[in-house]
């Protein structure tokens, strides 16, 4: 008998981590910023203000979770799974 053993928290990456990778990517396609700013009704100075907090790196996680064009960009610069980003957004959203 065999049992699987499910891949732990720790296989993901650090949310810290993972948010910055997020931002930087956005940093990189203006249009793309642009369209979070949008969808997370964030002006310039908002955004620079919410910079590391947890609420805009849950948001940051969220919005690439929901975009997998996005998402699987950011993970094949970044050197990551798909799968391990959502670990992540599993973890965060996670209901209890």
């Amino acid at each position: 008998m065999s049992l699987t053993v499910p891949v732990s928290d720790r296989a993901a990456p650090d949310l810290s981590a993972l948010a910055d990778s997020c931002l930087g990517y956005l940093a990189e396609n203006p249009e793309e910023l642009l369209a979070f700013m949008q969808h997370a009704g964030l002006d310039p100075q908002s955004l620079r203000a919410s910079i590391g907090s947890v609420r805009l790196q849950h948001g940051l996680i969220d919005y690439f979770a929901s975009n997998e064009a996005i998402l699987l960009a950011l993970c094949a610069n970044g050197n990551f799974s798909p799968e391990s980003f959502m670990r992540v957004w599993h973890r965060i959203n996670r209901v209890e």
